[in-house]
């Protein structure tokens, strides 16, 4: 075996995609000691994802000083590719571990986010990957959009900076004042959620709760982003309603579309765009790519199905090392997927499991490769 691609998602609360790369690599060189190992690790759009770009493809971290959560000065970074792309998270500085346990979305703000997208913009990027995920927020992105210049206004004619709490107070929204910087960017949003921006599975009803919403503040929220999404329709013609991905982080899937013009994509899906997969896989003899649990809900296009359907195309097999497998995982097989592996050895619970699981995937990685390594491959 010459060459081997490492691609895995993080085991949520367990391991790193970063840990889990270096884990496989070790494991494939006690026995292929002179093949090449591509390491990809892999993050959703939340917190990381900067880090993991720049690990699979190198850049640099640029720092600045923005506003937070709660419009708090605050240290925020997003990343430079090597080709000029530029990743903003916009965990990193409107995330849910930043308000502790301060959480409240209806004041919340994503407008360091917006003053990231629009620094990597003024710095010359023109392409912009923001990972949606892992917020603290629920203004449908109206902070990010102030940022960037897009003006709000009150019924009386004044102009404020929306958030969850005040969207229903948006009477027009004016985007000619909108930064110039953005013309021309490319602005790809990772998403990897079909949530709507409304209703029983809209932002508010199905996210707000974990950022602290009361059954009141889901009520008030979710009004807010109906509201605000009328006005959008009236004054910039973007019906967001019905929009698969419009609810992700808290309504900032319908706004990077309505503000940023972003196009809405699944994470795994620009992951490999951004680091040439197809390319990659050229003279690859084995990808090796995992995630926590693999079951029916995979097959939506998370990172299993995503770089299997890649691989299936170039003829390389795929063997999917996970924490735990379902019972519906049949379909996974079709989508690409040549094999998949447990790193459960013992058959314990998660709590037993989570400890020993580290040593428990470069075990079973070990055993993969002791196995080809005897059938001489």
């Amino acid at each position: 075996m010459q060459k081997v691609l490492l691609i895995p998602d993080s085991f949520k609360g367990t391991m790193s995609s970063a840990d889990i790369c270096e884990r496989m690599q070790r494991a494939v060189h006690r026995f292929y000691p002179q093949a090449q190992t591509v390491c990809i690790p892999v993050a959703d759009g939340g917190e990381g994802s900067v880090d993991c770009f720049l690990a699979a493809i190198g850049g640099e971290k640029v720092s600045l000083r923005v506003k937070g959560p709660y419009m708090q000065e605050m240290e925020g970074f997003y990343g430079r590719l090597p080709d000029g792309t530029a990743v903003v998270e916009m965990a990193a500085c409107a995330g849910l571990p930043l308000v502790g346990d301060e959480k409240n979305p209806l004041q919340t703000t994503t407008f360091g986010v917006g003053e990231l997208i629009l620094h990597a913009a003024c710095s010359g990027a023109r392409r912009i990957i923001v990972g949606l995920g892992g917020s603290a927020t629920n203004d449908g992105g109206a902070g990010a959009a102030a940022a960037a210049g897009v003006r709000f206004y009150d019924r009386e004619g004044n102009s404020f900076i929306p958030v969850g709490g005040t969207l229903e107070k948006i009477a027009r929204i004016d985007m000619r004042e909108r930064d110039a910087a953005l013309n021309g960017v490319e602005i790809v949003a990772m998403c990897d959620i079909d949530n709507p921006l409304c209703g029983e599975n809209g932002a508010a009803a199905v996210f707000g709760p974990q950022k602290g919403a009361t059954p009141e503040m889901v009520k008030q929220l979710d009004d807010g982003l109906f509201s605000m999404a009328q006005v959008l329709l009236r004054d910039t013609g973007e019906d967001l309603l019905k929009r698969p991905g419009a609810g992700a982080a808290g309504g900032m899937g319908a706004g990077m579309v309505a503000f940023f013009g972003a196009r809405l994509q699944m994470g795994i899906e620009t992951v490999l765009d951004t680091v040439s997969f197809d390319k990659l896989l050229q003279g690859a003899d084995l990808v090796l790519t995992g995630e926590g649990k693999i079951d029916g809900q995979s097959l939506r296009g998370k990172v299993v199905i995503g770089v299997a359907r890649r691989a299936k195309r170039q003829g390389v097999p795929v063997i999917a090392v996970v924490g735990d497998i379902g019972d519906d995982i049949e379909g996974v097989y079709e989508q690409g997927v040549t094999g998949v592996f447990s790193i459960n050895r013992v058959a314990v619970d998660f709590k037993q499991a989570k400890v020993r699981s580290r040593s428990d995937l470069e075990k079973t990685v070990e055993n993969l490769m002791r196995y080809m390594q005897a059938m001489g491959l």
